[in-house]
């Protein structure tokens, strides 16, 4: 039995994000189980990448709150790193190491076990790599190395804003097989896509947020995929 099961591993109440004069976030209220799986949808600036932003401590909120197992990311933003694997289409690797250079780097940062490199580049698939300048590896391969530094501390959350970008579809397998366990225990999965056929795939939840509001969520098991649809154009004049 999963001992994480109903707990929260992500509280947002009423956040709001402004950028000068611009409100962003609306006030936006969101519960994650631990283990749960939350994909969200949206159009371009309808305010996705700034909630992931927020959830990952990189931005501030305007207002609001939000609790990632159980530490405050305004009061204990540390603890709040320690526990969550961020990857987004940005890969935010040092493109003048080499990809254990990168992994060692910040493997110190968070006191990983130095044989954990190893491990994560085994799961991505680029443990031959290891020791090539990431300037001079392909997009996918650099992507690749992004996802195994978001795995070195086996966080059981996860924050992915596009992570398939550049991957090819060998490469994709390898992304969703390491994201949906931690040493057995099923990662909490928070993921922006605009791929419907993953999403159906992934989620225990599906979420639309539209001009910095969720105007929709439907639990995997209720989903009417006509109306899924029919939500979404409704809410973003986008077809999806």
């Amino acid at each position: 039995m999963d001992s994480t099961a109903g707990k929260l591993a992500i509280e947002v109440r009423n956040v709001k994000k402004s950028f000068d004069e611009r409100l962003v976030l609306k006030g936006i209220d969101l519960a994650v189980q631990s283990g749960e799986s939350v994909v969200i949808f949206g159009p371009n600036g309808a305010g996705k990448t700034t909630l992931i932003k927020i959830l990952s401590t990189i931005v501030t909120p305007t207002s609001g709150n939000v609790v990632i197992d159980g530490y405050d990311i305004k009061r204990q933003p540390d603890k709040v790193r320690q526990r969550i694997g961020v990857v987004s289409h940005n890969t935010f690797l040092y493109n003048n190491l080499t990809g254990y250079e990168n992994l060692d780097f910040y493997r110190r940062l968070y006191d990983v076990p130095k044989d954990r490199i190893n491990a994560v580049s085994e799961m991505v698939g680029m443990q031959t790599r290891l020791h090539d300048r990431i300037s001079n590896l392909s997009r996918g391969m650099q992507q690749r190395f992004a996802i195994a530094r978001a795995l070195l501390a086996n966080p059981h959350i996860m924050l992915l804003d596009e992570p398939e970008t550049g991957l090819d579809q060998q490469a994709i397998s390898l992304l969703w097989n390491a994201f949906r366990s931690d040493n057995g225990v099923k990662r909490t999965l928070v993921l922006i896509s605009h791929n419907l056929e993953r999403g159906l795939e992934i989620a225990d939840r599906l979420i639309i947020i539209s001009r910095g509001k969720v105007v929709y969520q439907i639990a995997r098991h209720s989903i009417d995929l006509a109306g899924l649809k029919e939500a979404y154009q409704s809410n973003t004049k986008v077809t999806l």
